[in-house]
């Protein structure tokens, strides 16, 4: 994982006391980068990050048994972790542009030969072959992807798949199968940016179901976020990312056939991941059942009103330290 430590933030209440088992991608290890950012934002849970034999099913058998000790929380699997990770039911997962067809991607990338791995070991290896014969257990192994998934299944995997991504996009192939895939910004290995923008809200989600933990609800009309030349208004996606952790967001627009697809084509490239299934189009603010709605207009309704552009809250900087001082109330 680059770093670009700017984006990064702890959160010593997020999956406090739980565990969550890391799958490496290919020719990586669990000494990775991702591992480290990982603990370092969320300080108060255990990861568990095995170092992955080259054989596939070697793999498949090690996870399996670490799961079967540890009984993790949350499993995160990343490129052709995400692809062992589509196969260990029964958890919470998420594939992060998971390699679904490795053996095809290691053939279209020219993989056969010497390769070096990317991260520390532990056995201190540092070199491995690839095969053909290698590539062909990985073609096998894939064709276990998707075999018995339950509705309990499709209700426990998120698939995310960066928009950028040059190297794997399984995203229409894992969307045949599970309803949760996601698009965020970010190429196929993940940085600081994408993995706190993208990665960490489903982490809190998981966590407030795990939890059943209800948070309050703030409704976003979302023309208090766009400016005269349709970007965001300033400090609007900072307040954003701060409100969500701890307070549920749904953006709210008019119900319109014409502005529908540009509304979700704004939110898509402004607020990405936040947006994705918490988006309302309505006509009836008024019956929007909640704690707070920001919008521009004054409205009746069952939410406390905080209208955007006046003294009070005249920036999104009034916002975002108005709800500063509510302490997540």
């Amino acid at each position: 994982m680059e770093q670009t430590n700017q984006y990064i933030k702890q959160f010593p209440e997020l999956f406090k006391g739980k565990k969550i088992l890391y799958v490496h991608g290919f020719g990586s290890s669990g000494q990775s980068g991702t591992v480290s950012r990982i603990r370092e934002v969320l300080p108060s849970a255990t990861v568990v990050a095995p170092d992955l034999p080259i054989r596939p099913q070697e793999a498949m058998d090690l996870l399996n048994r670490v799961c079967l000790s540890e009984q993790p929380d949350l499993i995160i699997g990343t490129s052709m972790g995400g692809m062992y990770a589509e196969m260990l039911r029964g958890y919470d997962r998420i594939l992060v542009n998971p390699a679904l067809q490795m053996g095809d991607t290691m053939k279209e990338h020219g993989m056969v030969g010497a390769q070096h791995f990317s991260n520390p070991r532990q056995d201190g290896i540092q070199d491995f072959i690839v095969t053909k014969a290698l590539i062909k257990e990985y073609k096998e192994m894939t064709e276990q992807c998707f075999l018995g998934i339950t509705a309990e299944d499709e209700a426990r995997v998120w698939g995310l798949f960066g928009d950028e991504d040059t190297t794997v996009d399984t995203y229409d192939l894992f969307h045949d199968h599970y309803p949760t895939a996601i698009r965020f910004h970010g190429e196929h290995r993940m940085n600081d940016k994408s993995f706190m923008h993208a990665v960490v809200p489903v982490i809190r989600w998981i966590d407030d179901s795990q939890e059943s933990r209800e948070r309050p609800i703030v409704y976003i009309d979302v023309s208090t976020l766009i400016d005269q030349w349709q970007k965001p208004h300033g400090s609007s996606q900072k307040t954003i990312r701060t409100l969500l952790e701890s307070y549920q967001l749904y953006f709210v627009a008019p119900s319109e056939n014409c502005e529908y697809a540009a509304t979700v084509s704004w939110l898509y490239d402004y607020i990405n991941l936040p947006a994705y299934a918490h988006t309302i189009f309505t006509q009836r603010k008024d019956l929007l059942y909640g704690d707070y709605l920001i919008d521009t207009r004054k409205a009746e309704g069952m939410a406390t009103l905080i209208q955007f552009g006046t003294d009070t809250f005249k920036t999104w900087d009034d916002i975002a330290e108005y709800f500063s001082r509510l302490g997540g109330q």
